[in-house]
């Protein structure tokens, strides 16, 4: 039943990633009536906001590598986007500027995941491993307990992985008003498609989130199960 499930959540998930690239690609060859690039776009935010504290540098770490950096207050845009002059360009470098407005007001829910990174850094990193090890130990010595420390660290990953949740929709929403009152996207048509491709970004962090909670349940169910 299980393995149905992953399959399920594993299709679903090649399904959003495929068509989040697709509509990225899309609005990429969208020009943005104001020709501003998302660098320009990123600083006007920032600005309008009160922020001048923040750097928005060009990463070098491939395709929709963009992120805010909260440790050292830097928005990271991938070359497309920090060069570019499309509707999916304006977009991103503005979700990301949004993450940065939430760092300058004290959003409780970044605040609430910056708390848990490093905890989550390494859970992450040891989880696999030590969940294999709880199986086996539960297989051929009845010993729960290297799995039940397992299960607790893929709980922590998948708290962190709802956490996300609606910090990325903030960041979007902060995003596409910005865009809207600050006239950068000039019509409907360039609005509609800067929320589009914000979407289907969100829609990613939604399948991980789920694809992470059925994965948590099934080892959950592996250690209650067996001890019954």
């Amino acid at each position: 039943m299980y393995w149905i499930i992953f399959i399920g959540i594993a299709l679903i998930s090649w399904i959003v990633q495929s068509r989040f690239k697709s509509k990225f690609k899309k609005y990429s060859e969208f020009p943005l009536a104001s020709g501003l690039s998302g660098a320009e776009i990123a600083q006007k935010m920032l600005h309008e906001n009160g922020i001048h504290d923040v750097q928005v540098l060009v990463a070098n770490d491939g395709q929709l590598s963009d992120h805010y950096n909260p440790g050292n207050k830097t928005v990271n845009l991938s070359q497309e986007v920090y060069y570019g002059r499309s509707v999916a360009a304006a977009a991103v470098a503005a979700h990301e500027c949004g993450h940065a407005v939430q760092h300058a007001t004290a959003y409780s829910w970044l605040q609430f995941r910056s708390a848990m990174v490093p905890v989550v850094s390494v859970a992450s990193r040891l989880t696999s491993w030590v969940l294999l090890a709880g199986v086996l130990l539960m297989a051929f010595a009845q010993n729960p307990w290297i799995l039940a420390v397992g299960v607790g660290a893929l709980f922590l990953t998948t708290l962190f992985s709802f956490i996300t949740l609606p910090v990325e929709f903030d960041a979007s929403n902060r995003a596409l008003a910005w865009l809207n009152t600050a006239n950068v996207t000039h019509s409907k048509e360039e609005h509609d498609g800067a929320k589009d491709a914000l979407k289907w970004a969100a829609m990613t962090y939604v399948v991980a989130a789920l694809s992470a909670l059925v994965t948590l349940l099934y080892y959950a169910y592996i250690l209650f199960a067996k001890r019954d």
